[in-house]
């Protein structure tokens, strides 16, 4: 398997549709186990440059499902992506190739209200409400992506700092 290189491309406004036409397939495969399917990460912020991977966010019921919607998974052309494996959180991955050299989706299976889930549709929605930290985090990505072309993993260690800050910006907005 080839590096993926890592790239940011301008806002697309079909990131929207695109994950509304995937959710309605995923839904189709998992409902038994799925409380709510999100668009999270940049593509799913109006306006935000983004890696062109349409991040989805499956909350389960609870963790001990997520070994039921490996195969359903499967037959929509997702593979699960081991690596990293945690017990909290799945990893899928769409590609657009069978060199997996360009992925299209990122997939994570995790239990709906756990602490990955409220992570994540913070910093999605603090991004949407307060475009002038969205545009920062635009000008990071683009930097980060020219440094680490060819080091997805090191890419986003990168932005973990400026992650954290945001949610730690966001819970304290909530209170």
């Amino acid at each position: 398997m080839t590096p993926e290189p890592v790239y940011i491309a301008s806002y697309d406004p079909r990131w929207p549709v695109l994950f509304e036409e995937e959710r309605r397939r995923i839904e189709k495969v998992v409902v038994p186990w799925v409380i709510e399917v999100e668009h999270v990460g940049s593509t799913a912020v109006p306006g935000l440059d983004a890696k062109p991977v349409i991040d989805i966010m499956v909350g389960l019921r609870s963790m001990l499902d997520a070994d039921r919607c490996v195969e359903p998974l499967a037959g929509l052309g997702y593979s699960y992506w081991e690596e990293g494996a945690m017990p909290h959180h799945r990893l899928f991955v769409m590609f657009v190739d069978e060199g997996q050299t360009a992925r299209t989706h990122n997939l994570h299976l995790v239990e709906a209200g756990a602490w990955y889930w409220r992570e994540r549709l913070l910093f999605r929605d603090y991004l949407r409400n307060h475009p002038a930290t969205a545009r920062e985090y635009a000008r990071l990505k683009h930097k980060l992506a020219e440094r680490y072309r060819d080091n997805r993993e090191a890419y986003t260690a990168a932005k973990a700092e400026f992650v954290a800050a945001v949610v730690a910006r966001a819970e304290e907005s909530r209170t």
